[in-house]
């Protein structure tokens, strides 16, 4: 039997009365109090996660700029230090392997976040990309943490706590600090749609670090939040998820992601990923808004309105903070916004509405 991984959080989920799920081979928390309290408490107030499962994996060296650029989709090297960019890594037929966040922390210096059940594929073609440059390529998830603080109120919490500005880290940045005497990557980065911080931190201090933010987060209505109340925040927010949204069989160009891809220089899978662009396959990305209460969930067929099968749902649920179901769904058939469609949703056609991603905006 494989290991089971747990995060350096592991017991305090179990002592808070979390129930536990087994996720990309690690044990996390679902849910605390209910998904529904995690889900407004983090659109109204704050929310904290335990993200210690996805990967962090350092690429360092002269050459480490030039390996992210011939790895991934994106050009890594043209960051400015202390910034973060959304990208993807595809293979050589431009299939997504994962989708990522980078963070150029100096010149030679980057971390790259990687999904959990893609850590492995992740570190092993990055370290084959990276063959015959000055750089190493080094997992370091069994040694740190990664703790969210998410939702309006998340700066007002970690301001005290922290020793940098977070009034001058702007979305998609980080800067190097402390927290209570722990190292800590802070950035202003999320998967809720909503402001908040990603506290990359070495696993010994992370006990320490939750205990501390809920201390001081408790009075502002921050609560623990769990994997299930992450999902429904992410799906309003129009994020995608690899697994449903993205997978090996779709190109960044069948998700909405072809604004990452730069195919002006060579990288593995610009050739296939060049030739879709320039001969797309009508597969596309769309929103779907729904009325009533049935959610319309991922696998549910997809139908136009003469009834023929268009495509699929690849994520649906009834949206907590707007009261009505949503799905986002990969179809193969032209869409325009406001066109009335036809879901199955267990044996019963329910209508719903194609609508702009995302579901959701924070106010301003």
């Amino acid at each position: 039997m494989s290991e089971v991984l747990t995060t350096p959080l592991h017991a305090e989920h179990i002592a808070a009365g979390a129930t536990l799920t087994s996720f990309a081979g690690w044990q996390m928390p679902l849910r605390y109090a209910g998904d529904l309290a995690e889900h407004h408490a983090v659109r109204q107030q704050a929310g904290l996660f335990d993200l210690s499962h996805m990967a962090q994996i350092e690429v360092t060296g002269p050459d480490a700029g030039a390996a992210l650029d011939g790895a991934l989709v994106s050009i890594p090297s043209q960051m400015a230090d202390g910034r973060a960019r959304y990208t993807v890594i595809v293979a050589e037929d431009g299939g997504i392997l994962d989708d990522l966040i980078v963070y150029r922390l100096e010149a030679e210096d980057y971390l790259v976040i990687a999904n959990a059940a893609n850590r492995l594929t992740v570190l092993d073609e990055l370290t084959r990309r990276s063959e015959g440059r000055q750089c190493a390529v080094v997992d370091r998830t069994p040694h740190r943490a990664l703790i969210a603080v998410q939702g309006p109120r998340s700066a007002e919490i970690l301001e005290p706590l922290v020793d940098v500005d977070l009034g001058a880290l702007r979305y998609y940045a980080s800067v190097r600090g402390t927290i209570d005497g722990v190292p800590a990557l802070v950035a202003r980065t999320g998967y809720t749609g909503e402001d908040g911080f990603e506290l990359a931190v070495p696993a010994e201090g992370a006990v320490g670090l939750w205990r501390l933010l809920l201390e001081a987060g408790a009075p502002v209505g921050l609560v623990p939040a769990g994997l299930a109340c992450r999902d429904t925040l992410r799906l309003e927010a129009g994020m995608p998820l690899y697994g449903q949204e993205l997978t090996r069989a779709t190109t960044p160009y069948e998700v909405g992601l072809g604004r990452v891809v730069k195919l002006d220089r060579a990288f593995v899978g610009r050739d296939a990923l060049a030739a879709r662009s320039e001969n797309p396959t009508g597969t596309h990305l769309i929103g779907l808004a729904g009325s009533g209460r049935r959610a319309a969930r991922a696998g549910s067929i997809v139908l136009d309105g003469e009834g023929t099968e268009i495509g699929t749902v690849t994520s649906g649920v009834l949206s907590p903070t707007l009261g009505h179901p949503i799905a986002m769904a990969h179809v193969n058939a032209p869409t325009i916004l406001g066109e009335a469609l036809d879901v199955d949703v267990r044996g019963t056609r329910q209508p719903m509405t194609v609508t702009e991603l995302p579901f959701y905006r924070r106010p301003a």
